[in-house]
């Protein structure tokens, strides 16, 4: 078998375990158990096939670990745009802005968007501020991001995914 034969089959496999073992983090995140540990036996039984091929190879050759190290390394960027593509979940979106900016809850409210309020002091100058806290959908998060850019390009976004919304408003 030839060796250009050989590093395109560890880097496609290895492309495709790692994709699979990204997909299984993101999906155990979102408890789906089930799917999880199916995904997790994929990516290792792919992983054992294809390291002990590029392992028992006698061939020393810098491309093997090259074509390994590439399907790493490409296998986690597709495992990572195929999982925000596929799983669609609630995150929390904290913004932080100033006290007397009712701009950008308009706008966000205009669009639909519940808001909650907390109001906050700047520990560095005691200037009153404002804490705008909502759960929107993964795919409305660019635009929510833009509202708030839009009102107050100044304005602190802390963006972390949630598990689950119980007894709230979600767009």
């Amino acid at each position: 078998m030839s060796l250009f034969f050989i590093c395109i089959k560890i880097f496609f496999a290895r492309i495709l375990d790692v994709t699979i073992g990204t997909i299984r983090n993101n999906v155990l995140m979102h408890e789906k158990t089930i799917l999880g540990a199916f995904l997790a036996f994929l990516e290792t039984f792919i992983w054992f096939i294809i390291a002990r091929e590029a392992l028992r190879i006698d061939i020393s050759s810098i491309f093997i670990p090259i074509s390994y190290s590439l399907g790493y390394a490409s296998g986690t960027l597709i495992g990572s745009f195929i999982s925000a593509k596929l799983i669609h979940g609630v995150v929390m979106v904290q913004a932080i802005v100033d006290e007397n900016n009712d701009k950008v809850l308009n706008e966000l409210k205009k669009k639909g968007f519940l808001v909650s309020i907390i109001p906050l002091t700047n520990n560095f100058d005691g200037a009153p501020r404002m804490m705008i806290y909502l759960q929107v959908n993964r795919n409305t998060l660019k635009r929510v991001e833009k509202i708030i850019r839009r009102c107050d390009k100044d304005a602190f976004i802390a963006v972390s995914d949630t598990k689950s919304v119980l007894n709230g408003y979600v767009k």
